[in-house]
């Protein structure tokens, strides 16, 4: 499996491409804030050619650019039904200080074909076998993406639920303490440790090294590093 992230211009948020192999159909996974250009280069550099767009939450910095990144090539945006009125309004899910920032108004665009993610789903896109894991807490609509991968190692794609020694803050519209203590029990923790993280932010990690070291899954609840929008 191919899989090449760069953070984006704001927030550095990650955006991912994820194929079978160079030279087949792809996924990208939350194209965010001025990713396009960079984006372009790594289809070409991989002769790539993108299938369909998932999204790990409604979210602004890794929603931006969906509508330019399916609209240039007919393709479907993926997103959990709790977060789907994000890609018309995205201003839902901001803080007044965060709606601010951009001036009051956001220069987005809601994408043409969107379908809804389900929890427990596997789908089959590009070539790959995407499982769908509903992870609520940072917005009600957060999702992972699990994939079987080489040599035993599964790699999971973890949106802003989970960071290196962090995780996804909860204190914007739509995020919920109880509900991500319940995800990162029930749907973190349940992973194998050689599972791989490339989160929404920083930098990969695994699920071993984030039960031994992680604040908030030692103790589902102690200080430690939100992050996200």
């Amino acid at each position: 499996m191919l899989v090449v992230g760069f953070p984006a211009q704001a927030f550095g948020t990650n955006c991912y491409v994820v194929a079978p192999a160079a030279g087949e159909q792809c996924v990208v996974v939350d194209p965010g804030i001025g990713v396009v250009d960079r984006l372009d280069e790594v289809l070409a550099q991989h002769r790539l050619r993108p299938a369909a767009v998932m999204l790990t939450h409604g979210h602004l910095d890794h929603t931006f650019s969906v509508a330019p990144v399916c609209g240039a090539r007919g393709i479907t945006a993926w997103i959990h039904p709790d977060d789907r009125e994000l890609l018309a309004d995205p201003a839902k899910a901001l803080s007044m200080d965060l709606t601010a920032m951009f001036g009051g108004r956001l220069p987005y665009a809601e994408p043409d074909d969107v379908a809804e993610l389900k929890d427990g789903a596997v789908l089959s896109l590009a070539g790959l076998e995407i499982t769908v894991d509903h992870a609520p807490g940072h917005t009600g609509g957060s999702v992972m993406f699990r994939l079987p991968g080489a040599d035993g190692e599964p790699t999971c794609f973890s949106g802003d639920v989970l960071f290196r020694d962090g995780i996804g803050r909860t204190d914007l519209p739509g995020g919920s303490d109880a509900l991500m203590a319940a995800s990162l029990r029930d749907k973190v923790l349940t992973l194998a440790d050689e599972t791989v993280v490339l989160p929404g932010h920083g930098p990969s990690t695994t699920i071993g090294r984030e039960r031994a070291h992680n604040p908030w899954l030692r103790g589902l609840g102690s200080p430690g590093p939100r992050r996200g929008l």
